[in-house]
């Protein structure tokens, strides 16, 4: 026989020997287009049968055939893995050449089934893919918002109006500014907004500025290069603002942020890119920027102690959630909400507050607002087999006696107001007496330990001293 003889039956062979042996073959001309493919792999990918295959775009029956590869190169992939549907296929690429060496198309074989030694290769590949997926549905779970603005409980005038500007400030892209005090729901709000902004399909990240050491933020922040301090990762850091990339970063106590670090979330804001700590190199980024405080931002601009430039970026989209004090006619539907969510976390039997009960609450000044609300409750359910929570079953959970202009006429449903008899005084003095009253409380309660005491009002104790020098009660 000739040359051309043999290499004409060996082909023939080769084609037969595929068609028998492996899971599947096919094959494809210049173009990518299929010009043969056996009967199995026409059943592996599903082919119906109702039209021609031949002449199909081979990366429209097989999306991720990388065919073009040995197309463009002319050399052999012998071992890849690539997926159809749920399962990883094992394949080899093949370029077909002319005697005169001219590439006239490629050949794909699936080997998965048939070369039993690949099996622990593919099984292994294919736990740490669904290891990997998994760890990425974990980690973007972990980072989506956890709120939407429909949880921010409450029917009032105040909370509605509250609601709306949020829902406004969701449809824009600009930097938001949430105030209020401590317990009013702002990270509740930053979450909301987040998942009803054109951002939610991209990462939430969350900082506390106040809960970590001065010496760690700007790490924490803006990431690290290797090596750039003593104790960093030899691999580098990727900060908060890097992996809110495309999304959300939220930085809560805003307020507490070092002097020098503001230059730098200025420049984020104002540029779009950070450098990280120990870097010589600017990394863009694409974040939005959603911060809170409980402190007064503004005076501190004034007291030269926040940058007045970065106050001016950060409050684009200004929200001010009202303190519990201010919408007491909220505390029926936020009593019922709270205590739904204690039962579904607790397992126990839903609760019910009575009017008598009611109307101790909304006696009380509330300086730890809704969360100082839902700590209360919880003690009172843990305290009490009855299904509805009454006067006596918050008895030594709040001070003995109200503060003196809190209203103490009975507590009608949200449509009604709470009305208050006896002489009226200025509300700033009310509420300078309530908080002062809540403080000294707070401190008996924890022997004179003022951090007990900050986490009894649950407010920072950078807070808490304000508040000390503020009422002449830090002596």
């Amino acid at each position: 026989m000739t040359e051309a003889e043999v290499r004409r039956y060996a082909a023939r062979a080769l084609s037969e020997l595929f068609d028998s042996l492996y899971e599947g073959a096919f094959a494809v001309d210049t173009g990518g287009r299929v010009t043969w493919m056996n009967h199995k792999f026409k059943a592996l990918i599903g082919w119906n049968g109702t039209e021609a295959i031949e002449g199909q775009p081979i990366d429209e029956v097989l999306p991720h055939s990388q065919m073009s590869r040995v197309l463009e190169t002319g050399r052999a992939d012998l071992l890849d893995i690539i997926p159809l549907g749920r399962r990883q296929l094992t394949v080899s690429r093949l370029p077909l050449l002319q005697e005169d060496g001219r590439l006239i198309g490629a050949m794909g074989v699936i080997l998965y089934d048939r070369l039993n030694s690949l099996r622990p290769l593919v099984d292994r590949f294919q736990t740490l893919q669904s290891d990997l997926d998994t760890a990425r549905r974990e980690l973007a779970r972990s980072r989506a918002a956890k709120y939407s603005l429909a949880m921010y409980a409450g029917a009032s005038e105040a909370v509605r109006t509250l609601k709306l500007k949020a829902r406004r400030a969701a449809e824009r892209d600009a930097p938001v500014l949430i105030t209020g005090e401590t317990g009013v729901g702002k990270e509740l709000l930053a979450h909301g907004i987040h998942a009803a902004s054109a951002r939610a399909g991209k990462p939430m990240v969350r900082i506390n500025v106040s809960a970590i050491p001065e010496g760690l933020l700007e790490a924490e922040l803006f990431g690290a290069a290797p090596g750039a301090y003593t104790g960093a990762d030899r691999k580098g850091r990727e900060g908060k603002v890097r992996l809110a990339d495309g999304g959300t970063l939220f930085l809560d106590e805003i307020g507490d942020m070092p002097v020098p670090l503001q230059t730098k979330l200025l420049r984020v804001l104002q540029e779009q890119e950070i450098e990280p700590l120990g870097a010589n190199t600017v990394i863009p980024v694409d974040v939005r920027v959603i911060s809170a405080t409980s402190r007064d931002l503004k005076a501190m601009v004034e007291a030269g102690q926040f940058r007045a430039d970065l106050y001016y970026r950060l409050n684009v989209l200004p929200l001010h959630a009202p303190p519990l004090r201010d919408r007491r006619e909220d505390l029926p539907l936020l009593c019922d909400t709270l205590l739904e969510d204690i039962a579904t976390r607790s397992g126990g039997p839903p609760r019910t507050v009575s009017v008598a009960g009611l109307e101790r609450l909304a006696a009380h000044g509330w300086p730890g607002n809704v969360r100082e609300l839902r700590n209360v409750l919880e003690q009172a359910v843990a305290g009490s087999d009855a299904e509805v929570l009454d006067l006596a079953d918050f008895t030594g959970l709040l001070p003995e006696r109200p503060p003196a202009a809190v209203p103490s006429a009975p507590l009608r449903p949200a449509t009604e107001a709470v009305s208050g008899v006896g002489a009226v005084r200025p509300l700033r003095d009310v509420l300078a007496a309530a908080e002062q009253e809540a403080i000294r409380a707070a401190l008996t309660a924890a022997g004179g330990v003022r951090s007990q005491a900050a986490r009894l009002l649950g407010i920072s104790r950078a807070q808490f001293y304000e508040k000390l020098a503020a009422h002449g009660l830090s002596d």
